[in-house]
């Protein structure tokens, strides 16, 4: 290991972490770049990026079929990102993670695969009221076709997940609690340990979507019990267009097949066909096998670091812009439950979030605005959307003071005479 290594991993230094990612060195509007919408997607640090780019000017072929050099370095390095993934999030096994093309396509698989086989009519499903749509969306369509019902798990009007309400819903007919492990439109960190137990308690499975979760929080599966656990590639520094399913193995196991094709397949004739082991059960088709291995270079480069300490720092961001937020008249916090990380959700009085969100880019500060694909709480607290600045790691309290110099020059175009 080399001194930069160690040095990284015994002290969080955020300054030194910003030289890892190239597309952070670049001015926009002839203003330095300051990233802040990390809950969409990640940057990606230079060992990700040399990841793709070495795969593909070395090792291009695809994996588990060929019988020659190339083949073996891509497969090697294919299945390797599996086991570094597993021991990310302490999986039992490698063979209980599956690669998808991200949150969506895994909570859509264990609907659809899970869902088709377990549930029955009068069965129910409850999500959380401030899930994205991936995580409401595909729970509706099955219970359409089954007969099942989705009901939503009241959330409170500063994004704290009410568990005496959930207590209440429980009974024998739930058969899921889906649930995110961090809202991307509020940054509430919602108690999953608590969530799964109480799930279990009535005999229910519990699918966790940790999209948000990967990049701030370290992520033990064995330890939430969850039955399911979901997350992307691209929001924790690795590419798009990868992400993971974790499931218990008992489970993956009875699950039938999501698609069928090459790979998932053990024998096939026109008399029949049988299924190939976990996880390739679950694989079919040639996958993004760049893309995969960059997963695991990602995984790497977040194991190079002092995880902890990088917790802390974006913990005192998220604090010291909140501050720098209640003390800006005529700004308002969205969402403010006790325990949050990575997201300020706001609303500047007498203006739309786009609005903002336009005036703020002219001046080099990238935020997002919208609804933030959580429709159904926005609904509930009565407003089309939000400004929201989403942190990373990477991000300083120099990016902090820009976003709000940036925001009192677009409060005194848009509102002040």
């Amino acid at each position: 290991m080399n001194d930069l290594a160690i040095d990284r991993r015994s002290t969080f230094n955020a300054e030194l972490v910003r030289q890892d990612f190239p597309i952070l060195q670049q001015d926009v509007h002839g203003k330095p770049l300051v990233y802040l919408d990390n809950a969409a997607t990640t940057q990606k640090p230079e060992a990700v990026i040399q990841a793709i780019v070495d795969y593909y000017r070395k090792d291009n072929s695809n994996v588990h079929r060929g019988a020659h050099a190339l083949a073996e370095r891509a497969t090697d390095k294919f299945e390797q990102a599996r086991v570094k993934v597993a021991g990310l999030i302490n999986a039992a096994e490698p063979r209980q993670i599956i690669w998808t093309r991200g949150t969506s396509e895994g909570i859509n698989l264990v609907a659809a695969s899970w869902g088709r086989s377990q549930l029955r009519e009068g069965d129910r499903i409850l999500v959380s009221a401030m899930e994205h749509h991936s995580n409401i969306v595909p729970w509706q369509m099955i219970a359409a076709q089954m007969g099942a019902t989705v009901e939503p798990i009241p959330v409170s009007n500063d994004g704290t997940l009410d568990l005496d309400a959930l207590q209440g819903m429980l009974d024998a007919r739930v058969r899921m609690v889906a649930c995110g492990h961090v809202s991307n439109a509020l940054g509430s960190v919602n108690p999953v340990e608590q969530i799964v137990l109480m799930a279990h308690s009535v005999g229910a499975l519990c699918l966790i979507d940790g999209a948000q979760a990967m990049s701030h929080l370290q992520v033990d599966v064995q330890a939430l019990d969850c039955d399911f656990y979901v997350f992307s590639a691209h929001k924790m520094f690795g590419p798009t267009g990868v992400g993971v399913l974790y499931g218990k193995a008992e489970l993956l196991e009875a699950m039938p097949p999501y698609q069928g094709g090459g790979e998932m397949i053990e024998t096939v004739s026109f008399a029949g066909t049988t299924y190939n082991q976990l996880p390739y059960k679950f694989e079919a088709g040639t996958p993004d096998i760049a893309g995969v291995i960059a997963l695991g270079a990602a995984v790497d480069y977040l194991q190079s670091l002092d995880r902890e300490g990088a917790e802390r720092h974006e913990q005192e961001l998220l604090e010291y812009a909140e501050a720098k937020a209640r003390a800006m008249p005529g700004i308002t916090l969205v969402g403010t439950s006790a325990k949050r990380t990575g997201v300020l959700s706001f609303l500047m009085d007498g203006t739309h979030p786009h609005d903002v969100g336009m005036l703020l880019d002219q001046q080099g500060v990238a935020v997002r605005t919208g609804n933030h694909c959580a429709q159904p709480i926005m609904d509930q607290l009565g407003i089309p959307g939000t400004v929201r600045a989403s942190f990373c790691f990477y991000n300083t309290r120099a990016d902090i003071d820009r976003l709000f110099e940036a925001l009192t020059k677009a409060k005194q175009f848009l509102v002040e005479e």
